[in-house]
């Protein structure tokens, strides 16, 4: 089959790699692609938000099957527009992606529903003094949420009063995040063991991935500002043991889909629960997006034995319960190495070097990265993804991950240095 992916990053590429790999595959394209993508797969020159070129495309060149990667399309409706039109599509529809582009929506439905997650209040832009007297009121840390999508950096985590107030400034009066800033949610600050759970569902029946954790902030031991994630491993057996991903089925995935199809917004697609698992091992939803997670799906898909087409072709056909997945021993650990100055501001143009130095035990998936005349530059935040890979255990996925990350260059490059040290 002919199978289009949309997206343009580390994720993309994890997911061009993956499929890349299935005898169903005849070929592949991805639209728009990085300098890593372009490599393995045909590059299509239309930006992942243009629902009607992408539309387009697919009818013109006689695409079989097309896989959504980012969240912005799924909020612009391409799954909708693309089924009305009989194409087969991968993702969530419009109104089932508000479990992720709507933070008010998601904490709405799994209050309702009692689906375990944070207390919360809720507040628009127009109710400032109100959230003053909130603030006044409530015991700190707390967490302010913008309510729409801000690529992975719209919560900030407030220690005391005054931090609070200068992020309400922030959002309402500053409107650092635009739109999605309008509609805020604050909530209680969770305390536990970070965990990622991927659910492939088909409106009914679903498929649990193995668990990962991610690491959002910039700084070493989490510390400074929230960004997309900095790295990444799997599988998190340490965070989620199997009593605790039973919970995690029982008390969470199988409630959202039952209820959300109640509800006329069936779930297919991918459902990201990004949870905290608290002392008595008990899983609550930090968030949900409504597509593979960046940087977790680079460590999680690897791990995928069986063939991974079928699993996204049968998530949209209804058919998930005639597919059996199989997952391989291995560990993987995720380094991001990104531009000095991420998430805030940063230069792009930088050549990067020892990409063709990289060993037999690590797999470089792109993010942030354009060719030009044969060099391979910066282009974004988030640039590459080492991959570190090991049939042993977590400790030497993780020391295959630094060593390759000291052999690429790029001016300005900046990492982590902790990324998989919560797994040991």
């Amino acid at each position: 089959m002919k199978v289009l992916v949309i997206g343009s990053g580390g994720r993309e590429h994890a997911i061009v790699w993956k499929l890349k790999q299935s005898p169903n595959v005849s070929e592949l394209y991805c639209a728009p692609g990085n300098a890593g993508i372009n490599l393995i797969a045909n590059e299509v020159k239309i930006k992942a938000e243009d629902n009607a070129a992408l539309l387009d495309f697919v009818k013109s060149s006689g695409v079989d099957f097309t896989v959504v990667g980012p969240e912005v399309p799924l909020e612009l409706g391409i799954v909708d527009e693309f089924s009305k039109n009989g194409l087969k599509i991968f993702g969530a529809s419009k109104s089932a992606s508000r479990l992720e582009n709507s933070k008010v929506f998601a904490k709405d439905f799994m209050k309702k529903y009692g689906i375990p997650t944070a207390k919360f209040e809720t507040f628009n832009s127009g109710e400032a003094e109100k959230v003053f007297g909130f603030l006044k009121s409530t015991k700190c840390p707390i967490v302010i949420k913008a309510d729409g999508l801000a690529a992975g950096k719209g919560v900030v985590i407030c220690q005391n009063e005054e931090e609070a107030a200068k992020a309400i400034t922030d959002f309402f009066g500053n409107r650092i995040f635009g739109a999605a800033g309008e509609k805020i949610v604050i909530e209680e600050f969770l305390r536990g063991n970070e965990a990622s759970v991927f659910a492939i569902c088909d409106g009914e029946n679903y498929i649990v991935l193995p668990p990962a954790q991610d690491h959002k902030k910039i700084g070493d031991g989490e510390t400074g500002k929230n960004t997309g994630g900095m790295g990444s491993f799997a599988p998190a057996k340490k965070a989620v043991s199997e009593d605790i991903l039973n919970k995690i089925k029982q008390r969470i995935i199988e409630p959202v889909l039952g209820n959300m199809k109640s509800e006329g917004n069936e779930f297919k697609g991918c459902l990201y629960c990004g949870l905290m698992i608290d002392e008595s091992g008990n899983p609550v939803v930090v968030e949900f997006n409504t597509r593979f997670g960046d940087p977790e799906a680079q460590v999680v898909l690897p791990l995928v034995k069986s063939d991974f087409f079928e699993l996204l072709y049968a998530s949209q056909g209804g058919s998930l319960n005639n597919y059996k997945l199989e997952i391989t021993s291995d560990y993987y650990n995720c380094v991001v190495l990104a531009s000095k100055g991420y998430p805030d501001k940063y230069e792009t143009g930088k050549e990067i070097t020892g990409l063709d130095e990289v060993s037999s035990d690590c797999i470089v998936f792109h993010a942030g990265t354009k060719s030009d005349a044969g060099r391979v530059l910066t282009s974004g935040g988030r640039v590459l993804n080492i991959v570190g890979k090991s049939g042993k255990d977590l400790k030497s996925a993780i020391e295959a991950s630094y060593k390759n990350a000291e052999v690429i260059n790029f001016e300005n490059k900046y990492y982590r240095r902790d990324i998989g040290q919560k797994g040991l």
